[in-house]
């Protein structure tokens, strides 16, 4: 287990070393959101792009991990919206604004820190995959659905090709195309180009970490343990639990891979879902539940990780 808590722990003590400088006024939440522009806009996706570019599009393209992660993401969406509605009461549109937050990870601003200490390159291929199904399948479907049950005039098909439009241009999904051609073709990019993307790669990991602890700072919990909970619950247990499922039943996945994605659905949920939940008015509790499950994580994450490497159903596999 300590060997565990040697990966985890710098992870979560960046969390908190940013959510200490906000609370302390060394940052204000306007340049916490600064850096985290830089960081989506910026590092990830040049870190994202090298990792491509030095792959070839049969270790890119995992179409059965693709599919495996995305039958696990609506399994646990489909779970926790009906539980959403029938144990806890809520109305379609809650149920559905919770399913969000229980079936989608934070997979680039921790989940990709945390898996490549664990296993290496394969979580920079593994993540392409990831972000693609959450990015351009997921993310679509769900606020979709949201908005159409949010607004009656609203058709899915409108909402859904004006959710699609926006995400095309994300920059991770741009930067994951472009490594795509460029591994496809054998581009080779000048060195200084090439020294420019990588020094900018370089800084992803700790600001992305150091962002989502002074994203956390000013949340409050009170009275909205209830509703935290389950939502906490779903994400941390049912998701990883769901992708472990559809892993071991899609055939021809690789340990290291089927681990891969079993660990990104154990992360927290995405960072912008309280955002995202701000026009059902919906935000607080979202924000909550963001704070909530990402302090759990840190339990919850050392455990997955120790299962994993111990389980029979990763053969093979080596911790880095």
């Amino acid at each position: 287990m300590l060997d565990i808590l040697a990966i985890t722990t710098p992870i979560f003590l960046i969390i908190g070393l940013g959510f200490i400088a906000v609370r302390a006024g060394l940052f204000s939440s306007v340049e916490i959101r600064v850096l985290g522009r830089f960081v989506i806009q910026f590092a990830l996706p040049a870190m994202l792009f090298l990792t491509l570019t030095r792959s070839s599009v049969a270790e890119i393209l995992n179409l059965r991990l693709l599919f495996a992660y995305l039958i696990g993401s609506l399994l646990a969406f489909a779970v926790a919206v009906t539980a959403a509605r029938f144990v806890l009461g809520r109305n379609s549109l809650a149920a559905v604004v919770v399913g969000m937050g229980s079936s989608m990870s934070n997979s680039m601003f921790i989940g990709l820190p945390v898996v490549l200490q664990v296993l290496g390159p394969t979580a920079s291929l593994a993540v392409a995959m990831v972000v693609i199904v959450e990015n351009l399948l997921m993310l679509p479907l769900l606020l979709a659905a949201a908005e159409t049950l949010g607004n009656r005039d609203a058709t899915l098909w409108r909402a859904l090709s004006r959710t699609l439009g926006r995400l095309l241009r994300n920059p991770m999904i741009l930067a994951i195309s472009a490594g795509f051609v460029a591994s496809l073709s054998g581009l080779a990019l000048p060195a200084p180009v090439l020294k420019a993307i990588d020094m900018l790669a370089l800084g992803s990991a700790g600001i992305s970490l150091f962002v989502v602890g002074g994203s956390l700072a000013g949340v409050v919990l009170g009275g909205l343990l209830g509703g935290v909970a389950l939502v906490s619950f779903m994400k941390l247990c049912v998701h990883p639990l769901a992708v472990l499922a559809a892993v071991m039943l899609v055939p021809g996945i690789e340990p290291a891979v089927r681990m891969a994605a079993v660990l990104f659905g154990c992360m927290p949920m995405f960072s912008i879902y309280p955002i995202l939940s701000q026009q059902y008015a919906l935000e607080r509790e979202a924000a909550a539940a963001l704070v909530l499950t990402t302090v759990v994580s840190f339990f919850s994450i050392t455990l997955w990780i120790w299962v994993a490497s111990r389980s029979a159903l990763f053969p093979g596999v080596d911790l880095r």
